[in-house]
Parts: C-alpha cells; sequence; structure tokens
C-alpha cells in the first residue's frame, strides 16, 4: 500500500485585493465567492480522501482559528491539527514548523503536501494523478513543486523553467523566474517548458528539515524550537512566539527551493488560479451567452463580459462592458476588470483615512465561535446588532461597565442567565440586561438561534466585555 500523505494547508494570509468582500479579518479563503463553499472549505475537501491523505494540518494565526475551526466542523471533517503562527513570518519558517510536527506525529518519513487555502483548482483525475506522481517523487528524495501549465502569458505568476526527465515522470527544475514582463511571459509560454510556479510542494518532512537546516539553518532551528516549546490550547497548537520570531521573514522558493540540487517539478495541466484578483475571479467563472459571470442578488442589461456579484444589495447593471461590480454588506466596488490588479492600492488608500479604514479591516458580520452577529445600526449612544448562535453553542458569562442591553428572539429557543436567574426565551420573547449585571446567553436548541440586540450606553465597543467563564479559553 502506498503512503498516505500528510496536506499541510496555509490558511493564515490577510490578502485585500478581492475588496470588499475579502478583509483583514476576513480575507478570500474564508469567504465564498461563487458555490456554496468557501476557498479554504474545497481545499479540505481536496484532501479528504482517507485512501489517499491523512487528517490535514492548517497553519493560520490567532485572529482566524476559530473560522478554520469552523468550517471544517461543517464538513464534518477532522483535523490533525491547527498551528497558530504568534507572528507572520513567510512560508518558509510555517513549512518547517508542519515538518517538524509532522515528524513528532507521523514520523520522519512521512510525505508532506504543502497547499494554500485560497486557489480556486479544478480536482479531476489529473489533479489527482499529478498528486501521486509527486508523492513517488518526493519518495525518491526530491523536493517537488507543482508546475501549471500556462494558458496565457500572465505576468502575476512566477515561473519554473523544467530541465532533465526524471524516472517517475517529473523533470529536475533548472531555474526558478521571477513575474515576468509580458515580452518576456510571451517567449516563455512559445518556449513550452516553461511553468506556472503554483506555490504547491511535496517532500518528506525529514528531507526538508534535513535542507532547510543546511540552506536556511535560522529558519530550521527557530522552527523546530517553536514547535518543541509549543503549548496546546483546546483544539489548538500554539507555537512558541519567542523561538518562531527569531526566523527570517523569508518564503520557502528564496529559503530552499532556488538553492537546492533536489527540486524537481510535476508538470500540472489541471485548471488552476490563485483568485488574486476580479479578472481571475470572472475567468474561472460559469460566463453566460454575454460572457457575463453573477453571482447573489443580480440583474444584467446590455452588459458584456463582467462580473457582477453581491452579498447584501440588489444590483442592477446597464450598459456597461468588461466591468466588475462587487457589493458586501457595507461597501460596493466597481471598476474596469483590466485594472482589478490595481485593487491593492485602492485598499491602502482607504486603509489611510480614518473615516474609511474600518471598511478594509473587518465586515460588519463578524464570526465567533460560538456563531457571530451583524452590526445593523449604530448611532449616538445605542447600536443594533443581530445576534446568532450555533446550536449546542454557549457565549462567555461576562459582564459590561458601560452599557445594558436589550434581547429579542426572533428565531429558536435562547436560555439566558442574567445574575442568578435562568430562564428560557422563544421567538417574540425579550429579557433586558442591566448594566455591569453578570450574564449568559446558549442555544440549547437543535435549529440556529437569532436575536436582536440594543445596546445603550456611553461606550459600545467589544472591548467592554469582562469575561467571567469562557469555554473557548479567551479572557
Amino acid at each position: 500500500m502506498a503512503a498516505k500523505i500528510v496536506p499541510v494547508i496555509m490558511a493564515g494570509g490577510k490578502g485585500t485585493r478581492l475588496w470588499p468582500l475579502s478583509r483583514a479579518s476576513a480575507p478570500k479563503q474564508f469567504i465564498q465567492f461563487i458555490g456554496d463553499r468557501t476557498l479554504f472549505q474545497n481545499t479540505l475537501e481536496r484532501v479528504s480522501d482517507p485512501e489517499l491523505y491523512e487528517a490535514p494540518i492548517v497553519l493560520t494565526n490567532e485572529e482566524f482559528r476559530f473560522l478554520v475551526a469552523e468550517q471544517a466542523r461543517e464538513l464534518d471533517l477532522k483535523l490533525a491539527a491547527v498551528l497558530l503562527e504568534p507572528v507572520a513570518r513567510n512560508t518558509a519558517a510555517a513549512v518547517a514548523a508542519a515538518a517538524a510536527l509532522i515528524t513528532d506525529l507521523f514520523g520522519k518519513d512521512a510525505i508532506m503536501h504543502v497547499l494554500g487555502s485560497d486557489y480556486e483548482i479544478h480536482a479531476n483525475a489529473t489533479y489527482y494523478d499529478c498528486v501521486r506522481l509527486a508523492r513517488d517523487t518526493a519518495l525518491q528524495g526530491k523536493l517537488v513543486t507543482f508546475g501549471i501549465t500556462p494558458t496565457e502569458p500572465a505576468t502575476g505568476y512566477g515561473y519554473i523553467e523544467s530541465g532533465k526527465a526524471l524516472p517517475t515522470g517529473a523533470h529536475a527544475v533548472k531555474r526558478f523566474v521571477e513575474k515576468p514582463a509580458l515580452e518576456k511571459a510571451q517567449e516563455m509560454v512559445a518556449n513550452g517548458s516553461f511553468y506556472w510556479n503554483s506555490g504547491m510542494f511535496m517532500f518528506s518532512a525529514a528531507q526538508l528539515l534535513a535542507e532547510m537546516k543546511e540552506y536556511a539553518p535560522d529558519v530550521e532551528k527557530a522552527a523546530s524550537k517553536a514547535v518543541s516549546k509549543s503549548t496546546r490550547d483546546l483544539d489548538f497548537t500554539r507555537l512558541d512566539a519567542d523561538h518562531f520570531s527569531k526566523s527570517p521573514d523569508i518564503s520557502i522558493d528564496y529559503a530552499l527551493m532556488e538553492k537546492t540540487a533536489n527540486a524537481a517539478v510535476v508538470p500540472s495541466p489541471f485548471t488552476w488560479s490563485d483568485l488574486g484578483s476580479w479578472d481571475a475571479v470572472w475567468k474561472v467563472g460559469n460566463r453566460d451567452e454575454s460572457g457575463n459571470v453573477s453571482a447573489g442578488s443580480t440583474t444584467l442589461v446590455n452588459t458584456k463580459n463582467s462580473l457582477v456579484m453581491s452579498h447584501s444589495l440588489h444590483i442592477a447593471v446597464q450598459g456597461l462592458e468588461d466591468v466588475a461590480v462587487i457589493a458586501s454588506e457595507d461597501a460596493v466596488y466597481v471598476g474596469h476588470l483590466k485594472d482589478s490588479q490595481e485593487v491593492g492600492k485602492l485598499v491602502k488608500l482607504l486603509a489611510s483615512e480614518k473615516k474609511t479604514a474600518k471598511l478594509t479591516e473587518t465586515h460588519p458580520t463578524s464570526y465567533r465561535p460560538w456563531g457571530g452577529y451583524t452590526s445593523v445600526l449604530n448611532g449616538e449612544r445605542f447600536q443594533v446588532k443581530r445576534i446568532f448562535v450555533l446550536p449546542g453553542k454557549k457565549l462567555s458569562l461576562q459582564k459590561h461597565h458601560h452599557r445594558s442591553e436589550h434581547w429579542i428572539v426572533v428565531k429558536g429557543t435562547a436560555e439566558v442567565t442574567v445574575g442568578e436567574n435562568v430562564q428560557m426565551l422563544r421567538e417574540n420573547e425579550s429579557i433586558y440586561i442591566p448594566l455591569g449585571e453578570v450574564h449568559r446567553l446558549s442555544n440549547p436548541g437543535k435549529i440556529l438561534l437569532e436575536l436582536i440586540e440594543v445596546q445603550t450606553g456611553s461606550y459600545l465597543g467589544e472591548d467592554d466585555i469582562i469575561r467571567l467563564v469562557d469555554e473557548f479559553g479567551r479572557s
């Protein structure tokens, strides 16, 4: 029986090029773009075959840990570990830390498949053939990368030039090429021996650590120490901050893949996109007879070759061509598809202005381990929220110094603690939480609990929460 593969999913990035849907606190890997799954969930599904894969390890950060856990729970998929990075140190340290953990959990000979959580991939038979070829090549001591067969002279990707064929069918890597100018990209695509650098890798954990020790010893030392000194927190593994922060901030390409003599590339003709811009989303979407891709509540009239998506408002577009119109709960982006690579500059401008900075950071809907809330209305000394609590979940036992709250149940059943009193509330029933009173909300039922919360007081910030008891370990 062939060796199983340990998936290592990188899910800590905070990209904002797909603004306004992607924000710093809820980036693209956790957002539903087209379809009923997020990109992270699609990635989990691709590594869910128990005949081919072990349970995955996910690398993320403190802020996203409950998003990772909840989205895996929705698919009923078990995770081998969730590694929390205390600081961002790029992909070299993250992969080395995962390799060190894998040697502890699965043995030093385990094969690891490193993949991003924000790709759009058509996982057909060709895709899994490439995965098995990469595994076989990694078992021969190679550090394998997946080279995507280019469909156009893209300038937003790095390239890999393939060399001589290896016995498994992979090829030695001749060289890596930085993101090229258009003329150079056209030459490489015409050459036929160049591939897009997918950022996906396959190698044995022991081989990876050994070569890291040779070519990037500071990275290997910091990552291995961070794992050996790591601590458990509920279902999460916290890397030691002191050691992990000593790692150089460097990608695995620069730290290792461009230096090793053992780099190999698997030519990969499956459909792949890193969805780094709105025009990339349009390219992979299902287009209608006019070339449009639409999602959500939309109406298109006399419009061609455009991307129109709404997560809130109804969007009507008339008489336009080659545009992106994207509506979130609190912002709308309109621009030419050809300019969508420049959205990052727009986000930086918004972030620099006090009145718009929040639009780049958070959504009106925030997710928590127990469910989440949506900000409905904000005013002077009051705000209105929609709170939703998952079945069987409960908020912390808490109190507030500066606000009182009114709760009105609109769906499901709530168990409410106020001081020493515990009572059940059903639809259309309400309760008042006085300022300073200890209270708790839980959902004992089998369906989602939804309620409207009206807060009043002199200060309404989320940091006015004094948690007395919390099952999720938050202070």
